[in-house]
């Protein structure tokens, strides 16, 4: 099994991003829909500027206009779009950048759809919020509902240091994303919490290929 790669989201802060990137993230996520973890395209260049090269920048829509979109994209540098809404497979590729496919997981039925509907996708992201919500509902979905699953996982929803041992352990995802179980609050993380998360998943990730 490969490294599980991991990806902070919800970043607001120069220092937050500094501290993600010091502890060995491989991505980082900015929200440009509503969201208390929300920043501005301002906000976003000054946070990206902090991002070395070998880290996704990936930047958070929610059913947004392709103008809205491309004005982000002409001013912040994004490797990755991540999608939450009704978006289709069409308009998600229509960008020229890889993309991801967030999935509200409410039965085994979501991500076969997904994987169905969304060919292009670099990968499916499977959280535990309400379908057409950015996501952020600090809760953990049934983690078997995504075994069948031939696509790259990018699991999200109450992930923390406590738990993502575990959830490795149920899915061997490709990537896990963290927001709300790093933070100290919204939008806030908290460096301890941070490398805490990073730690948990190097070690399941060993223990994973010991196996």
């Amino acid at each position: 099994m490969n490294p599980v790669k991991i990806k902070v989201c919800g970043l607001t802060r120069v220092v937050d991003v500094e501290t993600v990137v010091a502890a060995g993230v491989d991505a980082v996520g900015f929200v440009f829909t509503a969201s208390p973890r929300r920043v501005t395209v301002q906000t976003a260049v000054q946070l990206a500027r902090h991002v070395p090269g070998h880290v996704l920048r990936v930047g958070l829509f929610l059913n947004q206009s392709a103008t809205e979109i491309e004005r982000v994209l002409n001013a912040v540098t994004l490797d990755v779009l991540q999608f939450h809404g009704s978006e289709s497979e069409q308009y998600c590729s229509g960008f020229g950048i890889p993309y991801l496919k967030a999935v509200a997981m409410a039965d085994h039925r979501s991500v076969q759809q997904a994987e169905h509907d969304y060919p292009g996708a670099l990968g499916l992201l499977l959280d535990s919020h309400a379908a057409g919500e950015p996501g952020g509902s600090g809760k953990v979905f049934d983690w078997t509902l995504a075994r069948a699953l031939t696509r790259p996982v990018w699991l999200a929803g109450g992930l923390h240091a406590d738990n993502v041992g575990r959830a490795i352990g149920a899915l061997k995802p490709y990537a896990v994303d963290v927001s709300s179980g790093v933070e100290a609050g919204p939008g806030i993380k908290d460096a301890a919490r941070v490398r805490a998360f990073v730690l948990a998943v190097r070690r399941a990730t060993r223990q994973t290929q010991d196996e």
